[in-house]
């Protein structure tokens, strides 16, 4: 275990209400998004508590983010696509009276850096993929503190980021890391054994990796616990996004990779686990549902009231934990590998599944093969430089080339299976 401060938020701070005091003012990155859109009603269940003065998305639902705007009475507006200015402003002009000043706007893909570095307590970076890396560089460089969603943006630049986030800085939103932020409320570092990170393990848990030969988009995309979006939801069915979360949570808890594991739980009712060095378990357990783990984000050091809903302890249930299956999910496991080897490894790894997720959405690279081209992307990268003299520029730099040589593996495969 590291002995740098974490850039945690200490989760021992005692819970005072809040009282007399202003609203919190928020930014959201990533606004129309699924951690967005649920964040939004959680601040507009409690405007006493919480007011968001800029919201940030993609473009792609101008709409939603023009309602959201006049709902929420925003300063400022952000898009990382210039060519939605126009639609923007027109949903805008929709949604507000006529000569009601309207928010400002800022496009291009800087906007969401500037409005994390804007005025305000918390930056919500519910940004996806490791283009959330700027943001949250910003957040941290301006002081705010971080409400982390966005966990690309760590697992590509860690070494970045703990380098300039200040103890208490950053408070992780996942649902298994607000977990084991949690959890760990109960001892010291010292007192840690290991962590376990808990998987629903998708919509194939229980396959075997010939099962999954055949499967389609369609049926990656069902998932049975979580609503997220198509990245997110691929990620979970491959479960490199438990790979991404073993990764976050050595970076964020200074704990080795062999003392974090991964377990298999259906329900999803724990979202993860502590156990200590006398033979405690502590386990966070909620209903599935995220506006909990984004009530921590923007609210702590204080709980909020009916954030999200809690257990029926009336009623029978069952709750049940398997091994992870390395053999048909081999992402953890590559993961590790990646996150052990440091540096540059983490970006590659992370770009070239973002690239063989879309190949596999449009139909042209089969399931399995999203694994075994992000493995071949990763062996030829090699053992990259030291983690510590990492740059935005080396991040860029290996993302570039991994995302390149993913397109070019994919559609090699594809030939090869029309062929």
């Amino acid at each position: 275990m590291s002995d740098s401060p974490s850039p945690l938020a200490d989760p021992h701070l005692v819970f005072d209400p809040v009282s007399g005091e202003a609203p919190r003012d928020i930014v959201i990155l990533g606004s129309t998004g699924s951690i967005g859109t649920q964040a939004i009603d959680l601040v507009r269940s409690h405007p006493d508590r919480f007011r968001v003065t800029a919201l940030s998305a993609a473009g792609g639902r101008v709409g939603l983010l023009a309602e959201q705007a006049r709902q929420l009475r925003v300063k400022t507006v952000a898009v990382a696509r210039e060519d939605a200015v126009p639609a923007l402003r027109e949903a805008l002009q929709g949604q507000y009276a006529a000569g009601e000043p309207l928010p400002e706007i800022l496009a291009g893909p800087d906007a969401a850096t500037q409005l994390a570095a804007s005025a305000c307590h918390t930056v919500l970076n519910g940004i996806t993929g490791s283009i959330g890396l700027a943001p949250t560089l910003a957040a941290l460089e301006a002081g705010r503190t971080l409400a982390l969603a966005n966990k690309e943006s760590l697992i590509v630049g860690g070494p970045l980021v703990k380098a300039i986030a200040k103890p208490g800085q950053i408070i992780p939103v996942d649902s298994e890391h607000a977990a084991l932020f949690q959890a760990l409320a109960a001892g010291t570092r010292a007192d840690v054994r290991k962590l376990v990170v808990t998987a629903s393990g998708g919509p194939f848990r229980g396959r075997t990796k010939a099962d999954l030969v055949n499967v389609t988009p369609e049926d990656a995309l069902a998932h049975p616990t979580w609503a997220m979006g198509p990245v997110i939801t691929i990620n979970s069915a491959t479960l490199v996004n438990k790979g991404l979360e073993v990764i976050e949570a050595h970076l964020l808890y200074d704990i080795p990779f062999d003392r974090i594991e991964v377990v298999v739980h259906p329900q999803s009712y724990v979202h993860s686990m502590v156990e200590f060095t006398d033979g405690s378990t502590l386990a966070q357990a909620t209903p599935p549902d995220m506006r909990g783990p984004i009530a921590i984000g923007i609210g702590w050091p204080e709980r909020i009231p009916d954030a999200a809903p809690a257990f029926d302890w009336t009623k029978a249930s069952s709750w049940e934990f398997f091994p992870l299956d390395n053999d048909a999910f081999p992402s953890v496991g590559l993961a590790r590998h990646v996150g052990e080897l440091a540096g540059t490894a983490p970006a590659v790894f992370n770009a070239a599944n973002e690239e063989c997720v879309d190949a596999f959405l449009k139909g042209a690279l089969p399931f399995n093969g999203i694994m075994e081209t992000v493995t071949e992307v990763v062996a030829e990268h090699g053992t990259p430089a030291a983690g510590t003299s990492l740059t935005v520029a080396d991040v860029l730099e290996a993302e570039t080339w991994a995302r390149a040589r993913a397109r070019e593996l994919a559609g090699k495969a594809t030939a090869e299976a029309r062929a």
